[in-house]
């Protein structure tokens, strides 16, 4: 069992895996989206995703089973708090590189080309100059407003007066009558 601990190839897919985990999260997400908490979320649910696939490694487990395990974690992932599509885009991003240098039938070569690919696909697709044109911002408000719901363009009217920009769309995440506030995600162009 030390021996499986101290084999180089896992101690050398381990670091694969910091390296490129920490690129994404710490430096494509963090960099650009400054969330701590999904920082601190996705790298610690990469390096439990990474131990846990390391042990089913060494025992006789199938790749289905494995990624049927990564299915019931994204399903658990989903039905928790509400996140945006970026954030669970890069919380599944942080789990595949997981997933693809805790598995032990492929070489290291391969395992990093392939990294380097989700992580370039990452920057590129992310990168704020081919999407620039719209931002988004989670705003609360303390009174619900009345059209809301029953008219979006005054609402977006409101909106983009009250927040100095341009609101392109918003769209409601919860509305609390018994404390009058309203969460709301607003794209807005500067």
């Amino acid at each position: 069992m030390l021996t499986d601990l101290l084999n180089p190839d896992l101690m050398l897919r381990f670091a694969i895996n910091i390296v490129a985990m920490t690129l994404l999260v710490f430096g494509l997400f963090y960099l650009r989206y400054r969330d701590k908490e999904l920082v601190t979320a996705a790298s610690l649910f990469n390096i439990f995703a990474f131990g846990v696939l390391s042990i089913l490694g060494a025992v006789e487990f199938s790749l289905a089973a494995g990624f049927g395990l990564f299915a019931i974690l994204a399903l658990f992932t989903l039905r928790s708090e509400q996140i945006s599509k970026i954030e669970i885009t890069y919380f599944f991003g942080s789990i595949s590189i997981a997933v693809i240098c805790s598995i032990q039938g492929t070489t290291l070569p391969f395992v990093g080309v392939v990294v380097g690919l989700v992580l370039l696909g990452a920057y590129v697709f992310d990168h704020p100059r081919i999407l620039k044109s719209v931002d988004g911002i989670k705003v609360t408000l303390d009174k619900i407003d009345p059209d809301a719901l029953s008219d979006p363009d005054k609402m977006r009217s409101a909106l983009s007066s009250r927040l100095g920009v341009k609101v392109m769309s918003y769209q409601i995440v919860a509305l609390n009558y018994i404390t009058d506030m309203a969460q709301i995600n607003v794209f807005y162009r500067k």
